[in-house]
């Protein structure tokens, strides 16, 4: 038996049929993209914008802290999905189309798992808020994926607008507020590894020849050695 929360209030149960009436209007060939869109799409998207950021990440002045912290993106929104576990059972709240009906359903299979909070939402704002701890223009990037997420979710009928604040609360809140303790471990693990055979993972290679006589271009006072590394900067670029 379902917790009160399935009995949604009326803000919440209208803008759930304005967003899914857009289906009903729309030709069969959108629902299907946007269906496709919601279920796979973002996610894929989320994860080309990871590989981006990694290539990015390897290449700065702190790639090992800005690694860290690339990781830590996937990394929290596994915990966040644990998190949720306890939270859907507590709450047992249907999927929307069981308990109300004029609903168009764009995809299947939903029927007996729980609406709060939305997996989906949940994983794409986890990925956003990550990168946006290390890389801003690619966290902007994500969030507008994440957001468009939500939109999707509603949109294909299988989510209350509240399932996906909910997630999208879950995430931002596992990502900040356990980051300090998981970049304290993950930071030292990266500056291990950069030390290692899968340093490459972590560290962009030097390329390029030396100049003659070992020293960089512009040598003389105030030059900086090639085995210096420059200080660290802020883990957001």
């Amino acid at each position: 038996m379902s917790t009160p929360l399935a009995d949604t209030t009326n803000p919440d149960l209208g803008l759930l049929y304005a967003v899914n009436g857009l289906a009903k209007r729309s030709p069969e060939w959108l629902d299907h993209l946007v269906s496709w869109i919601g279920e796979y799409g973002i996610l894929i998207g989320l994860a080309l914008l990871g590989l981006v950021g990694w290539l990015q990440a390897r290449r700065r002045p702190d790639a090992p802290v800005a690694v860290a912290g690339l990781l830590w993106a996937p990394l929290a929104t596994a915990v966040a999905e644990l998190a949720n576990l306890p939270i859907a059972a507590i709450v047992d709240r249907p999927r929307p189309f069981v308990d109300h009906t004029g609903l168009d359903v764009l995809v299947e299979g939903k029927a007996g798992t729980h609406s709060f909070v939305s997996d989906h939402s949940t994983m794409s704002m986890g990925i956003a808020v990550g990168l946006f701890l290390v890389n801003r223009k690619l966290g902007w990037i994500a969030g507008g994926l994440a957001l468009l997420q939500g939109f999707c979710r509603m949109y294909m009928g299988v989510h209350y607008p509240t399932d996906v604040i909910g997630g999208f609360a879950l995430a931002t809140a596992v990502v900040l507020l356990l980051a300090p303790i998981a970049m304290a471990v993950l930071v030292p693990l990266c500056h291990a590894l950069s030390r290692t055979a899968v340093a490459p993972l972590i560290r962009a290679p030097q390329g390029g020849p030396r100049p003659r006589g070992g020293r960089k271009r512009g040598g003389g006072r105030g030059a900086v050695r090639a085995d210096e590394q420059p200080p660290e900067s802020d883990l957001a670029a």
